[in-house]
């Protein structure tokens, strides 16, 4: 699908431009940068936006820019580390929103657009097809039981929207994907919409339980979960854990994957100990690490 001129003017007037400064202090800074730019979504007329989380993390506002030029202050006023969405809020009113799609979800074969933005005035677009919708892990302890993988190439910055054939808002385009007939990568909207008056009273989803969280990054090599990385000061580098370890087990159950190790890292809450065997220098090595907070770590 080449999406239609008409679409395309129904739809862009709904997006936004963000740029956010990050302080060199915050820990997510030697990851993401301090200076960042994204796109975000306009879901209601009284100024509020939706994103995708990595975009303002660290932030308490954003400068936004509208379609027609204007520039307002956006603050931030959730963010859901689970799902990866974050809520903004500019004080306008009577701004052009753009519908969600509720029922029925997208699925496979289904055509979308993305609308991105190329910098304050710019925006692009690209189209294709969703390809599937399945569970997705990443190297940075997150998970999605349903993300929605599409054809559509990100024309631009991330965090804008996946629109459906009727103009309505299906999913915030998250990762670019190096797969084969996979472009795009975009959380599903109902992890807004399902979670919308949560994150809206409290700024986040208390009603989660909590989850154990290590500050790793991993991936899978022939049934082994390696670390690639870890977070200055988090608890897997305070424990003593290193580039190149092998997690050969977390509470002396074997993992054969990272989803698997998140799976059973989770059954676990933040602050409880959490008993690792790992493959190192030709040796298993018992590592022992208190859980941290994801929320509490990069408040």
């Amino acid at each position: 699908m080449n999406a239609s001129v008409r679409l395309l003017e129904e739809t862009l007037p709904s997006t936004v431009h963000l740029r956010v400064e990050v302080a060199d202090s915050h820990p997510s800074a030697a990851v993401l940068g301090t200076e960042r730019a994204g796109t975000g979504t306009l879901v209601d007329a009284s100024g509020l936006i939706v994103t995708v989380n990595y975009v303002v993390l660290g932030a308490s506002s954003a400068q936004v820019t509208l379609v027609d030029g204007r520039e307002l202050l956006g603050e931030v006023i959730a963010q859901d580390f689970a799902s990866g969405v974050a809520l903004l809020k500019v004080p306008a009113m009577g701004l052009p929103a753009m519908a969600l799609r509720s029922e029925p979800v997208i699925g496979v074969g289904e055509e979308v657009f993305i609308l991105a933005s190329v910098g304050d005035g710019g925006r692009r677009a690209g189209s294709g097809a969703v390809t599937s919708v399945a569970p997705f892990d990443a190297n940075w302890e997150y998970t999605l039981e349903r993300a929605i993988y599409t054809t559509a190439m990100n024309p631009g910055l991330g965090g804008g929207p996946l629109i459906d054939t009727s103009g309505r808002l299906v999913g915030i385009v998250s990762l670019n994907l190096n797969e084969i007939g996979r472009f795009s990568l975009a959380i599903p909207i109902e992890c807004y919409g399902d979670h919308r008056d949560e994150l809206l009273r409290f700024g986040r989803r208390p009603s989660r339980p909590s989850r154990a969280w290590l500050g790793l990054y991993c991936y899978t090599l022939r049934s082994h979960v390696v670390i690639a990385g870890l977070l200055p000061g988090a608890p897997a580098e305070q424990a003593g854990l290193t580039q190149g370890d092998v997690i050969l087990a977390l509470d002396d159950v074997e993992v054969s994957s990272r989803r698997e190790l998140y799976e059973r890292l989770w059954t676990h809450r933040a602050g409880e100990r959490i008993s690792l065997r790992v493959y190192r220098n030709s040796e298993v090595v018992g590592v022992e690490v208190t859980s941290g907070d994801v929320e509490e770590f990069f408040a």
